[in-house]
């Protein structure tokens, strides 16, 4: 392409408001004419497609994994948009489950879980700053035990909750942060357990680069709009081996063929790793993925907020990415990255799930032959019934004396003691009720020692 042409704000308008900041400056831009085209149709044809009752505004970019450049930069394509001006690509609009792939990534990394540990699908209530939340799947049905392979590729919402909660919210958004979604300014608290569900806002360059950070192995660099500028400093933030295994799950069509079909519009000729998202109430439709050469990275969406009717990940912004990816790589399909050093594959049995054997890739030293429940002794002591943050509402029609909750605990539990507002219960394996009484109360779960392990707090109405 015509790479080097003076730039045309008229190919690029939003680009053009971006870095045209002072009158009569004159910038050469690192996109690519046949790119930026390439993305302007795809776009223009998707949004008339689905038409402007469903939705009416769309963005893209393109970067180069290798130097970090933006081939293509479309912040809308007009059409029927009613906010033509606003510049979708640096909106900051709500993730949904595109953040998933960062938060496993991060797991991995420390050894907690692997590609092939099993989490539970099933109803999770989670305690958050605006009160009671059960995180639901987009078909509102459980899986039951799943490894994090199928959990991410079928972008499961139960199960990336769990793995936050295994991470630690606060790693998590700074690992955001780390890896350039900068809208995040508050601090893991602020955002709790439905950070897993892409709860942030994001702009379309922040997804970008951070997915670009995975397609080059972990490492960090800032994107480049101006052709010569120096290049930024690179940040090693994800380990290699795990950014190998999430991108190899993200690529893998088979693990998402449950949620997506086999043949969704997520599935090329050649290798390239995605992840789509919706965000709450249909308002957000995202696909970012990438190939060993570029990252693409589209968003679907109104940008007056409205919800979009009937668009989901795979029939919204997914089609673009196709397209966008297929023009890329016309003549030169992707090549599949190789296996990093500190990586192996070993073959895994998953007998509590109804996935079949397979090859599976681990950190060396973190592989397992079988994944199968652990037994008590190798749990953690916790409480796990009541779960903290819970409401109970006693029932006026019932003495209150045959009202009781039972206490459920997990692990090994002899010679531990369960203390219900500073008053001891009595020994945490010898199956113990609570009589409710109004209120807010704390359970406490202590050690032969007297340490406190884990505490929860409920309120009975």
């Amino acid at each position: 392409g015509e790479r080097a042409a003076r730039f045309d704000p008229a190919l690029a308008p939003h680009l053009a408001v971006r870095l045209l900041d002072a009158p009569g400056k004159r910038v050469t831009t690192t996109i690519d004419r046949r790119i930026q085209g390439a993305a302007i149709v795809a776009m223009r044809r998707q949004l008339a497609g689905l038409g402007a009752d469903r939705v009416r505004d769309g963005a893209v970019v393109v970067l180069d994994n290798a130097t970090g450049d933006v081939l293509a930069y479309v912040g809308g394509v007009g059409l029927k948009s009613t906010a033509a001006a606003v510049d979708g690509a640096n909106a900051r609009r709500q993730a949904g489950s595109t953040l998933k792939p960062h938060l496993y990534a991060q797991v991995i990394e420390k050894g907690w879980l692997t590609a092939a540990s099993i989490l539970d699908d099933s109803p999770v209530q989670l305690d958050t700053a605006s009160g009671l939340y059960v995180p639901k799947n987009y078909d509102r049905s459980f899986k039951g035990p799943v490894s994090v392979r199928h959990s991410l590729a079928a972008s499961l919402n139960v199960p990336a909750v769990r793995a936050l909660v295994i991470d630690d919210v606060q790693q998590f958004r700074d690992r955001l942060w780390a890896l350039g979604y900068h809208g995040l300014v508050e601090d893991g608290d602020y955002y709790g357990f439905s950070l897993a569900l892409g709860s942030a806002e994001v702009s379309l360059v922040e997804q970008a680069n951070a997915f670009r950070t995975l397609a080059n192995r972990g490492r960090w660099s800032p994107v480049r709009f101006v052709k010569g500028a120096a290049k930024g400093e690179e940040r090693r933030i994800v380990d290699p081996g795990a950014a190998f295994i999430v991108a190899d799950i993200m690529a893998d069509a088979t693990a998402r063929a449950d949620a997506f079909g086999a043949d969704s519009a997520l599935r090329l000729p050649f290798w390239a790793a995605a992840k789509t998202g919706t965000s709450k109430g249909m308002r957000d439709n995202w696909c970012v993925g990438f190939s060993d050469r570029y990252t693409v990275a589209v968003w679907v969406g109104n940008l007056e907020g409205d919800s979009m009717r009937a668009v989901s990940g795979t029939s919204g912004a997914a089609p673009v990415w196709r397209d966008v990816m297929l023009a890329l790589h016309a003549g030169r399909p992707g090549r599949p990255p190789g296996i990093p050093e500190g990586v192996e594959a070993r073959r895994v049995n998953l007998p509590s799930t109804r996935e079949p054997p397979r090859r599976e890739y681990f950190l060396r030293g973190t592989a397992q032959a079988e994944m199968a429940a652990a037994p008590a002794a190798a749990r953690r002591p916790r409480i796990t019934s009541p779960v903290s943050g819970s409401v109970y509402a006693l029932d006026p029609d019932i003495p209150a004396g045959r009202q009781q909750l039972a206490v459920v605990v997990s692990g090994e539990v002899t010679g531990f003691r369960l203390i219900l507002d500073k008053q001891v219960l009595g020994d945490a394996d010898a199956g113990q009720q609570i009589v409710p009484r109004p209120g807010s109360h704390i359970l406490t779960l202590t050690d032969p020692g007297g340490r406190t392990i884990d505490r929860v707090r409920f309120t009975v109405r």
